[in-house]
């Protein structure tokens, strides 16, 4: 059992858990976090204090809800739908990313957050 966390992104709020993964615990360990979100498709990311390179976990195809740590950008992100290069059926981060955690429920709720809206990352 990975750690339970609460996003909120602009006026959006969701619970959501990391894996047991060794990025994913780093990730935790530096919560609460706080930034400004990108918007890139359907997915929201922005950079985290957390340096990790590519892992067992990493995916260039992803699924709706996941959460991803993008190493090329030290971004944590989460994925609710296409991105600009994505396929029909598919959800493509712009490069491998380390899958750390999961959306717990409609992970679409994500669409009405903005660039630029302030996004935070805290342990429940």
């Amino acid at each position: 059992m990975g750690t339970r966390i609460k996003i909120k992104a602009g006026e959006v709020a969701l619970e959501a858990e990391l894996n047991d993964s060794g990025t994913a615990k780093k990730v935790a360990d530096e919560m609460p976090i706080e930034g400004a979100v990108s918007t890139w498709g359907d997915e929201i990311y922005f950079a985290i204090p957390v340096d990790e390179s590519l892992d067992e976990t990493a995916r260039e195809i992803v699924e709706v809800g996941d959460i991803g740590y993008w190493p090329a950008g030290s971004a944590f992100c989460i994925f609710f739908g296409p991105t600009p290069i994505s396929v029909a059926g598919e959800v493509r981060p712009a490069s491998a990313v380390n899958i750390i955690g999961k959306v717990n429920g409609d992970p679409m709720v994500l669409k009405s957050v903005r660039d630029g809206d302030t996004i935070t990352l805290q342990k429940v």
